[in-house]
């Protein structure tokens, strides 16, 4: 059964995760190369049979980027959920702790939005490019596409009904925790951003630079409905 993301987001909170665009995910600020190994290590050891299809880490010399989802389904499910709980107290035991801010920015997800007339038409020449796949097995014309190796961020295509000259039609989608997302705007307005919309807040708020090119704020309330 699906989770719902109020679900998912109340039963890892507490646990120093958030629940960004599918993923549970949560950073561990470490002090070398050699203690971000052996979080990554302890995290795997504690995810077990489930680390492969569930667990994506991303180790750095100050840091520890951690991840989890079902990768069949590109959502987050019980098992995801029990993993984290799992993962949090193994990083316990070695005097650190899972969060979802590692002291710059807290944790985030990047997409790029793709406007298309005919978005069977252009989806093919992105996935060619980019050496991108699709997000799950039998995906259709209109959903996203993924760097198979979970380097770069998705890019997914939005329909278009007449061309918009006026609007630029590539943009940014931010995913960001729930909680992070009204100081995200105020720092983008802060910079000399305007709000294009936030008629959809708190799914998303449509913020412009000077020059009118757009990006998204997101986060996963608000998509229920």
């Amino acid at each position: 059964m699906r989770l719902a993301r109020q679900e998912v987001s109340d039963a890892v909170t507490g646990l120093g995760w958030r629940l960004v665009l599918g993923q549970l995910r949560t950073c561990v600020p470490v002090g070398s190369v050699a203690q971000a190994a052996e979080v990554a290590g302890r995290a795997v050891a504690a995810a077990g049979s489930d680390a492969d299809g569930h667990l994506w880490v991303d180790l750095r010399r100050d840091r520890v980027a951690l991840a989890l989802q079902t990768l069949g389904t590109a959502w987050v499910s019980a098992v995801d959920v029990e993993a984290a709980r799992r993962i949090s107290s193994a990083v316990g035991e070695l005097g650190l702790a899972t969060g979802a801010d590692a002291g710059d920015r807290p944790v985030q997800v990047l997409e790029i939005g793709i406007d298309a007339l005919d978005i069977a038409a252009v989806r093919p020449f992105w996935k060619a490019v980019l050496g991108y796949a699709d997000e799950v097995a039998g995906a259709g014309p209109e959903d996203p596409l993924v760097d198979p190796v979970g380097q770069g961020p998705a890019v997914w295509f939005q329909q278009m009904d007449v061309p918009r000259e006026r609007r630029n039609r590539i943009h940014f989608d931010v995913s960001v925790p729930h909680d992070e997302a009204q100081r995200r705007v105020q720092a983008v307005l802060a910079a000399g951003g305007t709000l294009v919309s936030d008629k959809a807040a708190p799914a998303f708020w449509v913020l412009a630079d000077a020059e009118g090119n757009e990006a998204c704020v997101t986060t996963w309330q608000g998509r229920d409905s």
